[in-house]
């Protein structure tokens, strides 16, 4: 069963790193390690970020039963990840608060068209991105980990990946056509936006030069 559980999550890995316009660069890794306690509390923010982003869709699209069903599992999986994340920050003494979000999801959301039905597609896509993005540098970050964070970081693996595919087949579904011209559109910002360097490290940032500040 093990084998088949690895040989499962090995194939969802090989299908976002196929999706993903990049992997994420070495130096980003070095910021990681180098700073774990801003790795964890960002950490929080996105899973509760997250959870909130599909309440909004939610209440935003009551007539879309397919989008109520995934959102609302969505939701209840980014919390308890949110609360599993605190209790490992208590645990080593590491306290909740707050921190200025990374460029990240408001550069990828730059590109959102207004009006729907385009508007949630692009919600959607966005979705699919980061959901990707995260499951990516949890297998990155996985190897380089203490025994207890690498062991919570590959098991989100598999949700992660999942809410990936939601949010990529909700938006296939919306669009009612195929949807490539705009995931080229948003894979390039968000290629820009892993790649380019950032003042601060975040979950999500792009790598930090050394002496710039982390915090």
């Amino acid at each position: 069963m093990q084998a088949i559980s690895n040989s499962m999550m090995q194939t969802d890995l090989d299908t976002i790193h196929a999706f993903l316009p990049c992997r994420t660069p070495d130096v980003w890794i070095e910021n990681a390690l180098a700073d774990p306690h801003t790795m964890l509390v960002d950490h929080a923010h996105c899973e509760k970020k997250a959870a909130s982003t599909a309440l909004s869709l939610m209440y935003r699209y009551v007539d879309n039963p397919d989008l109520l069903n995934k959102m609302s599992r969505l939701a209840r999986e980014e919390l308890r990840h949110f609360e599993q994340v605190l209790g490992i920050m208590k645990k080593r003494g590491i306290r909740y608060g707050h921190l200025t979000p990374s460029r990240y999801a408001a550069g990828l959301r730059q590109a959102v068209r207004p009006q729907d039905p385009g508007r949630l597609v692009d919600m959607l896509i966005v979705g699919a991105i980061i959901e990707a993005r995260s499951c990516e540098r949890f297998a990155a970050l996985a190897p380089h980990l203490d025994a207890t964070l690498a062991a919570f970081y590959t098991g989100l693996l598999k949700s992660e990946a999942r809410h990936y595919r939601d949010y990529l087949s909700l938006a296939e579904k919306a669009a009612g056509a195929p949807i490539d011209d705009r995931l080229a559109v948003f894979l390039a910002l968000e290629k820009d936006l892993i790649e380019q360097p950032d003042a601060e490290f975040r979950f999500h940032s792009g790598p930090v030069a050394a002496g710039s500040d982390h915090a």
